[in-house]
């Protein structure tokens, strides 16, 4: 049993991000299961039980340990005029020591993409890990198709660094991904994509 449960709640314009709660099963699993030809040629793939509530309960459990350990902030995405659920965002493997640093991962439901939710999503928890998190750095992947991620992260003012190679299985196989990061003092500039 957690006996440390830190709660985090972050307001944007339109939302309110929070750490997921047991009853945000069906709202989850529905999103999940509508936007799921959306969503997996991003992703990793699902695992068999990926949509069930034993391992909701699990991703659950997981966010509060994260979030007392330290180790990540997963948060998700809820419009303010109607609490419906529209995605989740991630600050994850965040380090701490000489680096001061973290990864973003996200995911928007199908019907909300291409909203502006993301963007106000990345910049209310790149300004949480810079400001109450105290990170210098926070960083970001995706496939180099993918111009609506790569898109959304620029304009949250995050700068390419180069390509990982062979950096997560996607759909099965090893795929390069794109290096994106923010940095809480950038003095870099301009940098050119591609």
């Amino acid at each position: 049993m957690l006996t440390s449960r830190r709660k985090i709640k972050i307001e944007t314009e339109r939302m309110t991000l929070r750490l997921p709660q047991h009853g945000d099963y069906r709202p989850w699993a529905a999103l999940r299961a509508e936007s799921t030809g959306f969503l997996t040629p991003w992703e990793p793939v699902w695992a068999s039980d990926h949509l069930s509530r034993k391992s909701f309960t699990n991703r659950v459990y997981w966010a509060q340990r994260s979030v007392n350990s330290g180790s990540a902030v997963p948060l998700f995405m809820f419009r303010r005029e109607d609490k419906a659920l529209l995605g989740a965002i991630t600050l994850d493997n965040i380090r701490r020591g000489p680096s001061q640093a973290g990864t973003l991962g996200y995911w928007i439901g199908q019907r909300h993409a291409r909203q502006g939710f993301m963007r106000e999503a990345i910049a209310a928890v790149v300004h949480h890990g810079f400001t109450r998190l105290d990170l210098s750095r926070i960083e970001a992947a995706c496939l180099p198709e993918n111009t609506a991620s790569r898109g959304v992260l620029e304009k949250a003012g995050f700068k390419y660094e180069g390509v990982a190679q062979s950096y997560l299985q996607i759909g099965g196989r090893w795929r390069n991904h794109v290096l994106y990061a923010n940095l809480r003092a950038d003095r870099r500039g301009r940098t050119d994509v591609r």
